[in-house]
């Protein structure tokens, strides 16, 4: 099949086409090749394959979007801004981007004659806010974000709105309800409800996938804004503890990139798939402090990470994913371990150029008013 994957120079979009090649399958992608990202370049990056073909461009435009979707069957939209921080003050640069670049490619989708007959849309956890909850008296909660007066005096866990007892959180379906805390989470909820309510309408099977925190080789290490694991690695790598905002307990759920790259094969693949939401993750707690250990390990550097007791406007407390409905309808299973997936990223970071820019990124977000003690 010819298929098009939007934002596919990137991180996770590239270990998609990588699927799909090895699969047989014909390769488009539409890539800005966002400076951000990739530094001031009109190449695509060298660990893109040869067999494919690529169009520089970008969803803002409806002219590059009508190029691109020409003969195609699949579409794959993972083109999007990322960053929760950053988002909080670049707005319409996200909004641009994410839910109006969304809102293009459904448009052209709907009033353009094309043959696209599946369309798989990348998610995110960032949607549910805080996760899934349990108070030993009052049940199931869904809480919303932290008070910042609790914040303030260094109170981090999630206490019941009920009864004010600590919670304990267990694995988040796809039922929770969604409250987004930053204006990234918000695009990817629109991003997901635009394309699943204009797939339905339309008669063209659509799949969101939630991803949780993606980690692996071609994370952008200069990049402060990216995930996690890659903005560690960025400082170890230059000699500088990580820094953890809160105490470093709090959790997510860490899933290598081709696991991700695996669950979208199966949503192509696979009918049971269509119109449906799906987490991508492992459903293993871990806690930012173990990440940090554990790469500083990795990487053989004898350093602590620098727990800073600050928190950040629109944080959440713990968040990992339930993926019973993934294995259930498409027989997902990840295949990475922490330590596997950990281990592959720090073998190639160790030949990549890393430029730490962290201090710089969390300097804007203090003079934006978005950190406090």
């Amino acid at each position: 099949m010819k298929i098009l994957v939007t934002g596919g120079a990137g991180f996770i979009g590239s270990h998609i086409v990588d699927e799909l090649l090895e699969k047989g399958h014909e390769i488009r992608i539409l890539d800005n090749l966002e400076p951000q990202v990739y530094g001031q370049t009109n190449n695509p990056p060298k660990y893109l394959a040869e067999n494919i073909e690529f169009q520089k461009g970008t969803i803002t435009d409806k002219k590059d979007i009508e190029k691109a979707i020409q003969d195609i069957e699949i579409i794959f939209h993972d083109a999007a801004m990322v960053g929760v921080g950053q988002s909080m003050y670049q707005i319409s640069r996200y909004i641009n981007t994410n839910t109006l670049g969304t809102a293009n490619l459904l448009d052209t989708l709907v009033n353009k004659e094309n043959t696209v007959k599946k369309l798989i849309v990348a998610s995110s956890m960032s949607n549910y806010g805080e996760g899934k909850y349990e108070c030993p008296d009052c049940g199931t909660i869904n809480p919303k974000l932290r008070p910042e007066t609790q914040l303030k005096e260094h109170e981090w866990e999630v206490k019941c709105p009920k009864c004010n007892r600590p919670l304990k959180p267990i694995p988040t379906d796809e039922t929770k309800p969604l409250h987004s805390t930053s204006i990234y989470a918000m695009t990817k909820k629109h991003q997901e409800e635009m394309s699943i309510l204009i797939g339905k309408t339309y008669g063209i099977p659509t799949v969101a996938l939630r991803y949780f925190n993606t980690y692996g080789p071609r994370q952008a290490l200069s990049n402060p804004y990216t995930g996690v694991a890659a903005i560690f690695s960025s400082r170890i790598k230059n000699n500088n503890p990580p820094l953890i905002y809160e105490d470093g307990l709090q959790v997510r759920d860490f899933i290598f990139v081709k696991d991700i790259a695996k669950a979208n094969i199966l949503a192509m693949e696979k009918s049971a798939a269509n119109y449906e939401i799906f987490n991508v993750g492992t459903g293993i707690p871990t806690s930012i402090l173990n990440i940090a250990d554990t790469l500083t390990k990795l990487y053989n550097k004898n350093m602590k990470p620098e727990i800073v007791n600050k928190f950040r406007a629109g944080d959440i407390r713990h968040c990992y994913a339930d993926i019973t409905k993934i294995r259930t309808k498409l027989g997902y299973e990840p295949s990475y371990t922490l330590e596997e997936g950990m281990r592959k990223l720090v073998e190639w970071a160790e030949k990549e150029n890393a430029t730490d820019t962290v201090e710089k990124a969390n300097k804007e977000l203090e003079e934006k008013g978005l950190v406090e003690n």
